[in-house]
């Protein structure tokens, strides 16, 4: 079985949401999905990860944690065992042992590590919810924009992309409030850092910037 081979220099640390939408292979809608359903640190690590195997070819690979601190330029082993679990336990992930491997008498630990479509298909076998906290189910085009738009953002916080969808629903501050179980104070907090980030001046200005064809 194939495992990783080591990269001449380690990547750069991806940024909040990162990941290619371009792909010809993966759609936008579920690469924002999966990489708002991650924390940072997970799709820092989950992104590492694919960019291993696809230097590899292979769907598993070896990824020791001094390895991932190597690729993701997180510091911190306990960090990283986190943001493993993390996938892990998002279905992201899948870990596995090769039995004997080389004659040892220890087993070798490699990941498998499934594409945005996929997660998406395991969580759903099991009843996990595939859309962010605020988000439901929806259909519109529009709405998948919003997904992907946000996604790409690499300067909102995991609230703060919340917040955004949530706008991108024509919820009020209220209603964004009671649907992320925070005060009203606290969305509006939200949206000024939001807006900032963004360089609009109010919230009609996000929601174009979300939703629009002509916006890039």
């Amino acid at each position: 079985m194939l495992v990783s081979k080591s990269l001449n220099s380690a990547a750069a640390a991806p940024a909040t949401y990162p990941f290619d939408v371009n792909s010809e292979h993966v759609s936008a809608h579920a690469t924002a999905l999966v990489a708002l359903s991650h924390s940072t640190t997970e799709q820092q690590i989950y992104a590492a990860m694919v960019a291993e195997i696809a230097a590899v070819g292979t769907r598993v690979a070896s990824f020791t944690t001094r390895r991932l601190m190597s690729l993701t330029g997180i510091n911190g082993y306990s960090t990283v065992r986190r943001g493993v679990n993390g996938l892990l336990n998002k279905l992201s992930i899948e870990r596995q042992r090769v039995a004997g491997h080389n004659g040892g008498d220890h087993p070798l630990v490699v990941y498998l590590v499934f594409t945005p479509e996929e997660i998406l298909a395991r969580r759903r076998a099991v009843g996990q919810s595939i859309y962010p906290k605020g988000l439901h189910e929806q259909h519109g085009a529009s709405l998948v924009r919003a997904m992907s738009r946000v996604a790409g953002v690499r300067v909102l916080s995991r609230r703060e992309v919340e917040v955004s969808l949530c706008c991108a629903q024509g919820l009020t501050n209220a209603e964004i409030g009671a649907r992320l179980e925070v005060s009203e104070q606290t969305v509006k907090f939200h949206l000024r850092n939001i807006f900032a980030k963004l360089g609009v001046k109010r919230r009609a200005e996000l929601v174009s910037r979300l939703l629009r064809d002509d916006v890039p």
